[in-house]
């Protein structure tokens, strides 16, 4: 079965107050993320799954869900899955590598400096 083309947006194009799921692990996520992101590691993320739902069902409307990673392949994954389960997600193309390229605002839970593991 095909489902064409796997949605994808680049860093740039997200909205400030777009709704992004970090699918990265726990010491990537404490080195820097998208403030106000959900987090849930890649590895954890279906028996998860409902943290997501419960997320977006707080959210007015039917959130566009933006997925990242450090670079593209396990969001690209997660984005997939969330697709077929008809969730309006799109793959942040180049990850956190290329947000943190574009200059796009990062933070840390202990106010360290961000950076991109």
């Amino acid at each position: 079965m095909n489902f064409g083309p796997l949605p994808s947006v680049d860093a740039t194009a997200v909205p400030s107050e777009g709704f992004v799921l970090d699918v990265r692990e726990d010491d990537e996520w404490a080195a820097g993320h998208v403030e106000g992101a959900l987090h849930i590691p890649m590895s954890d993320f279906v028996a998860r799954f409902g943290e997501l739902t419960e997320a977006m069902d707080s959210i007015e409307g039917t959130p566009r869900v933006h997925v990242m990673c450090r670079v593209g392949g396990r969001s690209a994954q997660v984005t997939q899955y969330l697709v077929r389960q008809e969730i309006d997600a799109v793959n942040i193309d180049g990850g956190m590598q290329a947000w943190d390229a574009a200059g796009r605002p990062m933070v840390t839970d202990n106010g360290n400096p961000a950076f991109v593991l």
